[in-house]
């Protein structure tokens, strides 16, 4: 270079830069060169980096923090509650019907009208007690405005709204019936649905479900439309919109993903089109692989993921998800494969507890990261590390929740790491818990402050309940259950520093990718939010509301909003 200066090719100045480096410095602007950062310092360090090419942006005393990750994202779910026309706003069946007969006159002579679940987003946790009427629409009412055209009001993806107490609920007009062949004669696919009647015994449209995700949408109604390769690639997309408006630029899907979802990502990865980087790991459908054992099928179908497995710093596939589990309405889940429905991830990765004692031995074996849920699986992986040591494998525990002070110790001693899913142990079932557990045990609620303590690191999770990982560092500092004000094991809190720290330099150590991202340093991928408030200072109430005005993967910009401006 003969000593000539390199030029950036995008600056920011005049900013909070909380770096999170190894020294927590503030800085004032930063220097971008091609998708790394080049440098970070004061506007007199950088002036000089700045060239006739270079682009300037003015933070005007906005924070910028690094990208912000999602260690269990399920963000290609987000995408789909854009698809179909939203119910969201309806006070009344009235209103319902106001809201659908657009569509319906737009629609074809016989063409499906297909609708968002009936609620108010994110969780549609106030359906159908939003409307006047306390109730869904049933056929009639819906038949009103379509009575040629088939109609169907979806279920809701359970896991938004949080794990009991609630059914999930859809409605169909006589024609959706007429298609998918309903009678007074249909007889439920398993007992945990109910097809409700009028005092004649005929079918009213509406149709409940007691279970987490829908199996009428899959048997009932399954005439209706179905969310097809090229719609759930565009959702994807739009998703990547929605996280990095919120400040979110990796994700690792430690549930693991489907083969048609991974063809999403695929698809999108081969156009260069990727806005949000992501981490996969494999929900395999073991059934279609064969009959033989699950270590087998391992060995023979998925030996490439062990390690880093294979991809790039956009998109990588690495590891398996393994849990135990099995029910009759799974069972009607895995019929429907290769679809997944909103799920996004194969119901066919659940194995009986003999066959995940297989998986995992044999994936410690390969050099295959493991990913699961459970607590009660850490005397498992100690037997593991017994005969295929796993400490540096940096396995993984999602959903970290209920943990006593010996699975802490275990994690510790395994080389674990985690994810703290807050919008479950915090958000939905904190006081639920707090109340059950007693004074005794009310620490072992997602005891971070003990994981901090023994050295454990963990990423921040969404599950997508909401996106906004601002919800889950919320979480972790007040420690506050939303809907009534309980302070959950206040002992556990994190301060706002810690919190950042878990959603992006710990969520990097998560995914092996410490040295690359996670903190803005010079050399490590330009990955960066300017968000709409600063998370260290800003009041606490409003924490869990802070947005990205500008959100920067590999020096490019994904997402532009509020006030940030190139000069």
């Amino acid at each position: 270079m003969n000593g000539e200066t390199v030029h950036a090719d995008l600056v920011l100045t005049g900013g909070k830069v909380i770096t999170l480096d190894r020294q927590s410095r503030i800085a004032r602007a930063v220097a971008v060169t091609g998708d790394r950062i080049l440098a970070v310092g004061s506007e007199a360090e950088i002036a000089p980096l700045t060239g006739p090419r270079t682009r300037r942006i003015d933070l005007a005393g906005q924070a910028a923090v690094p990208g912000l990750i999602d260690t269990h994202a399920h963000m290609d779910i987000e995408g789909l509650k854009y698809i179909y026309p939203s119910l969201a706003g309806a006070r009344s069946i009235d209103d319902v019907l106001q809201l659908i007969e657009p569509h319906v006159r737009a629609a074809k002579p016989g063409e499906w009208v297909t609708t968002m679940p009936l609620g108010t987003p994110p969780n549609y946790a106030d359906a159908p007690l939003n409307l006047r009427e306390r109730r869904f629409p049933n056929r009639w009412e819906l038949d009103k405005i379509a009575p040629d055209n088939p109609v169907y009001i979806r279920p809701i993806f359970g896991y938004w709204r949080g794990l009991e107490g609630f059914t999930l609920d859809s409605a169909a007009n006589s024609a959706a019936l007429k298609l998918a062949g309903i009678t007074r004669a249909t007889v439920p696919p398993w007992d945990g649905v109910t097809i409700e009647k009028d005092t004649s015994g005929e079918p009213n449209g509406i149709f409940h479900e007691s279970t987490l995700m829908s199996v009428v949408e899959l048997t009932l109604m399954a005439v209706a439309p179905r969310f097809t390769d090229a719609v759930k690639t565009d959702a994807l997309r739009k998703s990547m919109q929605v996280y990095a408006s919120l400040g979110t630029t990796s994700v690792y899907e430690t549930h693991g993903v489907s083969a048609e979802i991974m063809r999403a990502y695929k698809a999108i990865d081969d156009a260069e089109g990727l806005t949000v980087r992501a981490n996969l790991m494999i929900s395999p459908a073991w059934r279609t692989l064969g009959e033989t054992n699950v270590g087998a099928k391992l060995r023979d179908f998925m030996s490439w993921a062990a390690g880093r497995g294979i991809g790039n710093d956009w998109l990588r596939i690495a590891g398996v998800f393994a849990r135990e589990g099995g029910a009759p309405d799974n069972e009607i889940r895995i019929g429907a494969m290769p679809y997944t429905n909103w799920g996004g991830f194969s119901p066919d990765s659940l194995l009986p507890l003999d066959a995940v004692r297989e998986l995992v031995f044999e994936a410690a074996r390969l050099g295959i990261r493991v990913a699961t849920y459970s607590a009660e699986h850490l005397k498992l992986f100690e037997e593991v590390n017994k005969k295929h040591p796993i400490t540096d494998k940096r396995w993984f525990v999602a959903h970290v929740g209920l943990f006593t002070g010996d699975d802490i110790r275990r994690m510790r001693d395994l080389g674990l790491v985690g994810g703290a899913h807050s919008n479950r142990w915090i958000a939905d079932q904190g006081s639920m818990l707090k109340k059950r557990l007693g004074p005794q045990r009310e620490t072992d609620i997602m005891p971070l402050r003990s994981l901090m303590d023994a050295g454990v690191k963990f990423g921040l999770e969404t599950d997508n309940c909401p996106p906004s990982l601002f919800h889950p560092i919320w979480h972790c500092v007040a420690r506050r259950h939303p809907a009534t004000g309980d302070i959950v094991a206040p002992d556990q809190k994190l301060t706002r520093e810690e919190a950042l720290r878990a959603a992006t330099v710990d969520g990097a150590y998560c995914t092996f990718d410490e040295d690359t991202k996670g903190s803005i340093e010079p050399g490590k991928l330009a990955d960066l939010a300017v968000l709409n408030a600063d998370p260290l200072t800003v009041d606490e109430d409003r924490l869990m509301d802070v947005t990205a005005d500008l959100t920067i993967v590999g020096g490019r910009i994904v997402h532009q909003g509020g006030r940030s401006a190139s000069v």
